[in-house]
């Protein structure tokens, strides 16, 4: 079982130790700041996951998630006690994952988090087998894939690009629709438009010019096997 790496941004002092301990009892391993300088500056490091509080002292939790987006694109479940829709939108569209609104149960936040970290990292030994398709080796568990053609350089996507890739690439000539694609990539709660499934899609036929990944007008996409 792969142990996570889970930074938590929330500067109510007491809420941080009882969230801090419940994600410990689920065996991740927990890094608490109470404010959102301390939070940028931790952004090199890349963990798994953010938990982050957008009410914040000096620098709020927005300033915080566009410092994470601009290095890497981590998942970030977003957390405030201020009006939900306004938070939500402005959350989703700077780039967050997921969204609680206070007063929460700490167990629903559990959920959450298992449920983000599944679906990004992956957890199912069944997709521990690689797949090979026109010479890129795709590795679901490890998030990574190779280009067999080039030297065996990795193939460098963005979390939502290689989201796309291991769902088409699981099920080689399946279609999905756009609506599929959005709630596997983007989760149930994303409000967006249905274009950015092709903005991503076609940012990862530039970077994997060899798969063919076809497009089913007024539906979806899928990827053939030749």
């Amino acid at each position: 079982m792969e142990t996570y790496n889970i930074y938590l941004v929330e500067d109510e002092a007491n809420l941080s130790e009882v969230l801090k301990a419940y994600l410990q009892k689920e065996g991740w391993n927990v890094t608490v700041f109470l404010d959102g300088n301390a939070a940028i500056e931790a952004v090199p490091d890349k963990p798994h996951l953010w938990v982050l509080d957008i009410m914040l002292p000096g620098t709020d939790g927005y300033q915080v998630l566009k410092a994470i987006k601009e290095q890497e694109d981590t998942p970030v479940i977003f957390i405030s006690a201020r009006d939900a829709d306004i938070d939500r939108v402005l959350g989703l569209e700077l780039g967050s994952s997921d969204y609680i609104s206070k007063p929460f149960l700490p167990r629903e936040l559990i959920i959450r988090v298992q449920k983000l970290l599944n679906r990004v990292y992956g957890t199912s030994s069944a997709e521990s087998q690689k797949i090979e398709l026109n010479n890129y080796s795709i590795d679901p568990i490890g998030r990574t894939i190779v280009d067999l053609e080039a030297n065996n350089d990795t193939v460098d996507l963005t979390t939502k690009e290689m989201d796309l890739m291991l769902l088409l690439s699981a099920d080689i000539g399946k279609a999905f629709s756009r609506e599929k694609i959005i709630e596997h990539v983007w989760g149930e709660n994303y409000f967006g438009s249905e274009r950015a499934v092709d903005d991503v899609v076609r940012r990862v036929r530039k970077k994997m010019p060899r798969i063919h990944l076809e497009t089913l007008y007024g539906y979806g996409y899928r990827i053939l096997s030749s």
